[in-house]
């Protein structure tokens, strides 16, 4: 079983609102198309240049909500829009990709805890469907609509579904030193705290460290690497930077 992260910034020019980097996105694609039919995966893909642009011109990130439905549906409807192309280029391979939208599919607390029942993901696999999820608005006890990521998602489902494995392809190859070479594993973060620095696209979800704070708290191991090592990941191997 495993849970695989697509980075918005992988498959979007972040830097660029609401722009598909096609050819990321359809080499990623070919990867999962190679996975072996008899292992389960749940895809998750970010927001990119399309969910975070959005959530930040609302001003709306995973703590500050809004009540506005406009505001709550542009970010929504671009995360959509961006989940299409990705079923889309899924399909096109004969990946049998369906969308799960965490909008429709969970809430937070008044505490800000992510509630994702996975009933209807784990009936997918079992029928032999791809579920893909994406960072997503979703329903905030106390703050309307607040953002959810896909680092929170890939939280709660590989806890939910006992994953084997986890795996987030980023734009760097690992997670970087202080001299860019990659760490090869990571098993406490104030070890590596002062050289996880934020995002320098726009980013309301928390950049590197907060992907690294989310993969140590799994009991599952987890891989941070780059698109170029995807095939090799879904191949059994542990490419980039570990995290256990």
């Amino acid at each position: 079983m495993i849970v695989l992260k697509l980075g918005g910034s992988v498959i979007t020019a972040k830097d660029r609102p609401e722009t598909l980097d096609g050819d990321a996105l359809a080499r990623a694609a070919d990867a999962i198309a190679a996975l072996e039919d008899d292992e389960d995966l749940v895809v998750v893909h970010g927001g990119g240049s399309f969910g975070h642009h959005n959530a930040s011109e609302h001003g709306v990130t995973t703590t500050a909500g809004t009540r506005d439905a406009t505001a709550a549906l542009d970010i929504h409807g671009a995360m959509k829009t961006l989940n299409q192309f990705v079923l889309g280029r899924l399909l096109e391979r004969d990946v049998e990709a369906v969308p799960v939208h965490p909008f429709s599919a969970g809430h937070r607390d008044g505490e800000g805890e992510l509630d994702l029942p996975t009933g209807q993901v784990e009936t997918m696999l079992a029928e032999g469907f791809v579920p893909v999820l994406h960072g997503d608005m979703i329903a905030h006890a106390g703050e309307g609509a607040t953002v959810v990521s896909g680092d929170e998602l890939v939280a709660a489902l590989a806890r939910a579904l006992e994953a084997d494995r986890v795996g987030l392809c980023s734009t760097v190859p690992g997670v970087l030193d202080g001299e860019d070479a990659v760490i090869d594993r990571i098993d406490d973060f104030d070890a590596v705290a002062d050289v996880l620095g934020a995002s320098e696209a726009t980013d309301v979800t928390g950049g590197m460290a907060g992907k690294v704070r989310t993969l140590l708290d799994l009991e599952a191991e987890a891989s941070i690497f780059g698109l170029g090592s995807l095939a090799s990941f879904l191949d059994g191997e542990n490419p980039g930077t570990t995290i256990d």
